[in-house]
């Protein structure tokens, strides 16, 4: 997806600020984590029926451009 911007929003009044899916209250996160836990795209629907496929593929285009920005200090053994 190349502009997650249509999908996504960020407003402070709803969900504290967290990335959500326009129009809903589900986060990004939520999908993400679902996703990395392995659950299938359809089990995500059963639970948020106003899930589409192109707000999932916005989740993941969302997650991947904060990884490109943001770093973090992962301590090296």
């Amino acid at each position: 997806m190349r502009n997650w911007r249509e999908r996504i929003s960020i407003d402070p009044n709803i969900c504290f600020g967290k990335p959500c899916i326009k129009g809903t209250r589900i986060w990004v996160s939520l999908i993400v984590d679902n996703l990395a836990a392995d659950v299938p795209e359809e089990e995500i629907f059963e639970a948020y029926p106003d899930l589409t496929h192109e707000d999932v593929q916005a989740a993941l285009a969302f997650a991947a451009e904060m990884a490109r920005e943001r770093y973090v200090d992962i301590p090296i053994p």
